[in-house]
């Protein structure tokens, strides 16, 4: 007979506990900033690069327009972002990080170095994990 699969042998339930737990670590901190995770992930996104297209914006983070678009709204009404028309294409909508949204993005640097003193893990684990699960993601997104 074929033994049923258990809950601390699979790597689905172990991302998701990660997930989770690295999710409630920024929570406090994020706070303090007045920001949820997915508008953080946004921000991080526009910092590195804008203005960014929203369909753009949605495809670097993997979320649909039904998702992207209230969380653009709340951190435009948050004076964070402004969505613009672009001139050349009246379809087309870029974000652009306003003067505000840029001073949050001192603010938050220390933020990843937050997760990693939590975490406990040194640089290189922490680069070695981050690789193996971009590997993983990239091998899922392929096998479906």
């Amino acid at each position: 007979m074929t033994e049923a699969p258990r809950l601390d042998r699979q790597v689905c339930f172990a991302l998701y506990s990660a997930s989770r737990a690295a999710t409630a670590v920024y929570r406090p901190v994020l706070e303090a900033l007045g920001l949820t995770y997915p508008q953080y992930l946004v921000m991080l996104v526009l910092w590195e690069a804008e203005p960014k297209g929203v369909k753009e914006l949605g495809d670097e983070l993997g979320l649909d327009s039904g998702t992207l678009s209230p969380l653009l709204k709340r951190l435009e009404a948050m004076g964070l972002v402004e969505r613009r028309r672009s001139g050349e294409d009246e379809r087309r909508v870029a974000v652009h990080v306003t003067p505000a949204g840029r001073s949050l993005s001192s603010k938050a640097s220390g933020i990843p170095r937050h997760l990693a003193d939590a975490a406990g893990l040194s640089a290189d684990e922490l680069e070695q994990l981050r690789t193996t699960l971009e590997r993983l993601t990239e091998a899922l997104h392929r096998a479906h």
